[in-house]
């Protein structure tokens, strides 16, 4: 009796999943390797994220992109990233938005819609990508490096210009850790006027944790975090945004992409808080099983795309994106300064 063909082969979900370890693994192998780099330095605000990103890009330039990693890497670029930034929504309440008051909050919003606005005007006339504008813009407006990723979903633009995103805006927020304590001391600002101005201007959460955290008075560490909160649940509406924004300057896509991670983002945002009134024991859990996961899923993102970025590449974006970026920078931290004394 004929035995039936490819009675050998596996089923093709199996096969996928199988395609798919390799990539997936060096990706979270990587992940791991940033986080215990991070926690063996000591230093709270080197992003485990940019040292992910070091690791990949250096990890291709040495060996390049063996065949057997692509699928697994593609695929940590995209499910792997949606699901790190829905659940990042668990590290937000409103309760925690609201307490800061709608002036700051108010701060909050402008202090995003304008960056991102500003950013993308001011790339356009210093002949930056639009793709790499948006990025950004959306970085130092919104939370570093979870905004880029995030953006990079349905802003368009090559893996090159995510890696050099990252690499600038880790940089203009490390740099804006160690100035701010003494430019908040020189201008004499209250301990609630620098945290407002910490939260609503400095680019990633641990970075704008760390600058309020900088100053005398611990009341600034409070407000700083709660606004810079604001400015992370604001994650949603740019990201929608920036995905219409770009299908409009893009005449050659089909339709506009629908950022469902977005809404996926809110909706925790919002489960969050619904547990933190009914089972703030559950909520806490949740918070920590956010903080535990989002990290390691976010580094190892980002390390399949270093894995993807070829250096080569990388260097012929030039030295305008980064002017940019530093321009940004300079921006949301005039216009932060400027809101935090109205508040």
């Amino acid at each position: 009796m004929a035995q039936p063909e490819n009675s050998t082969a596996l089923p093709a979900g199996r096969a996928r999943y199988i395609g798919l370890a390799p990539g997936v693994a060096v990706c979270f192998i990587i992940a791991l390797i940033a986080i215990w780099v991070r926690d063996l330095s000591g230093a709270k605000i080197l992003n485990p994220v940019a040292v992910a990103l070091i690791i990949g890009i250096a990890l291709r330039a040495a060996i390049g992109m063996p065949a057997t990693w692509r699928a697994g890497t593609t695929y940590v670029v995209r499910p792997v990233l949606r699901t790190a930034i829905v659940i990042l929504g668990l590290q937000v309440t409103l309760s925690q938005l609201l307490s800061v008051g709608p002036v700051a909050l108010g701060l909050a919003v402008a202090a995003v819609g304008l960056t991102i606005v500003f950013t993308i005007w001011l790339g356009a006339r210093l002949g930056v990508d639009a793709p790499m504008a948006m990025l950004l813009g959306t970085g130092t407006g919104i939370c570093g490096a979870s905004a880029i990723v995030a953006a990079s979903q349905v802003a368009g633009g090559k893996q090159e210009d995510v890696a050099y995103a990252l690499a600038v805006i880790t940089l203009c927020g490390t740099i804006s850790v160690i100035v701010y304590p003494y430019l908040g001391a020189a201008l004499g600002l209250s301990a609630h006027t620098y945290g407002i101005w910490a939260g609503a201007s400095v680019h990633e959460v641990v970075q704008a944790v760390a600058a309020a955290g900088a100053w005398p008075d611990p009341g600034a560490v409070e407000v700083g975090t709660i606004t810079k909160l604001a400015r992370v649940v604001l994650l949603t509406p740019a990201v929608i945004g920036l995905g219409y924004w770009a299908a409009r300057s893009n005449p050659s896509k089909v339709k506009t992409p629908v950022p469902w991670f977005a809404f996926g983002f809110i909706a925790l945002v919002v489960l969050g808080d619904v547990l933190l009134w009914l089972l703030p024991a559950v909520q806490k859990l949740a918070f920590g099983f956010s903080r535990l996961v989002v990290p390691i899923m976010l580094s190892a993102s980002v390390a399949a795309l270093g894995l993807g970025t070829d250096l080569k590449a990388l260097k012929e974006k030039g030295a305008a994106p980064l002017a940019l970026g530093v321009l940004a920078t300079i921006f949301i931290a005039l216009l932060g300064l400027i809101g935090a004394r109205l508040v």
